[in-house]
């Protein structure tokens, strides 16, 4: 039967035409109910016609992930597994923040595919190897449940505010089904997300990333890691099929609104990529970008060959690119204890 959650908008209105016989305003009431009202069964859906529930649940279901686990960190985080309709397991990130009104607010980090097939070599997700893609259903259904876990249930001031593609998998590697979520992400009769609220990530890849520019529905992230192709290679060697300079030169033509940056994301690895002749590259590297330097420290993982540097050689890297007059910050990892932070999601049963 039909996952609901796996239409857009115009493919419900579509579907409950031809399917039902039902008028354009009811898909959007259905909308509704799934996207603002987190509805999980047709019988809450009290401004739809007893007849048209009844046919409803007769040919669709609604379809949300599996929590299979649920872990919190000591600083707020929490972690969803989630398993999908198959079985397949997905990890997406609750990171909690404060505004200046003293109001906690919530980032979402989700995924996009079963496993990842970068092979980045740092990274605990590359090492579980590739699945599957994630259909809109299973990438927005991380919204939903994380949204029901908040008790979050007023579109008009919701708390959770910010979206990020930088859980499991290469976004551009599922760019159909990443494109169809950020435009019912960007519906305003749904979810109601600004494109200014949404990051999407990506290792950088050829194909793809002048589409998503053209799109405009969201801002864009890119993992360099290392500021030379000799270097790339060794730590994305899948990512580094594109040559780091013909990157930049894409970088430096993507489409960007006023007042909006890219942002370049560098991991910092002990004894690999944090000395300040790697800094240097950086610098000229960067400089060629309209973009800001998001510095994040290396967060362990079990097997894998490398450390976190120490703070002092942290803080000489930034100070470094400050003087050349580089937005860089260094980045603070949140759930590091539940192997939540960047780069530790494998998705698996502890």
């Amino acid at each position: 039967m039909t996952n609901l959650l796996d239409f857009t908008l115009p493919e419900l209105t579509d579907w409950m035409r031809a399917e039902l016989g039902e008028p354009d305003f009811r898909a959007v009431q259905v909308w509704q109910w799934l996207w603002q009202k987190l509805a999980r069964d047709f019988d809450s859906m009290s401004n739809v016609s007893k007849a048209c529930r009844a046919r409803l649940a007769e040919r669709a279901r609604i379809v949300w992930p599996d929590v299979a686990l649920v872990r919190e960190s000591g600083d707020g985080t929490t972690k969803f597994l989630l398993r999908l309709d198959d079985g397949a397991l997905v990890e997406s990130v609750l990171i909690p923040s404060d505004s200046r009104s003293g109001a906690r607010r919530w980032t979402l980090c989700l995924s996009c595919q079963v496993g990842c097939a970068m092979s980045c070599s740092f990274c605990a997700t590359g090492q579980t190897g590739f699945e599957r893609n994630m259909s809109l259903g299973e990438i927005l259904g991380q919204v939903l449940t994380a949204r029901a876990y908040l008790g979050d249930s007023r579109p008009d001031r919701p708390m959770l505010r910010n979206l990020v593609f930088m859980g499991m998998g290469e976004p551009l590697l599922n760019l159909s089904e990443v494109l169809r979520a950020l435009r019912c992400l960007n519906d305003d009769r749904g979810l109601n997300f600004s494109p200014r609220r949404i990051t999407v990530s990506t290792c950088g890849l050829e194909k793809g990333l002048e589409e998503l520019g053209t799109s405009g529905l969201c801002y864009l992230a890119v993992s360099l890691h290392a500021p030379n192709q000799a270097l790339r290679a060794e730590l994305m060697p899948r990512a580094a099929r594109w040559p780091l300079p013909d990157l930049v030169r894409a970088l430096k033509a993507y489409p960007l609104k006023t007042r909006e940056r890219i942002t370049l994301e560098y991991l910092l690895i002990a004894g690999v990529n944090d000395g300040l002749e790697q800094a240097g590259e950086l610098a000229r590297l960067v400089n060629e970008v309209r973009g800001k330097l998001n510095l994040i420290v290396y967060n362990p993982v079990e097997n894998l060959p490398y450390a976190s540097p120490d703070p002092e050689r942290v803080l000489a890297f930034e100070r470094f690119l400050w003087k050349r007059h580089i937005t860089a910050v260094v980045r603070k990892s949140k759930g590091l204890d539940i192997s939540a932070a960047c780069g530790q999601l494998r998705a698996r049963h502890l």
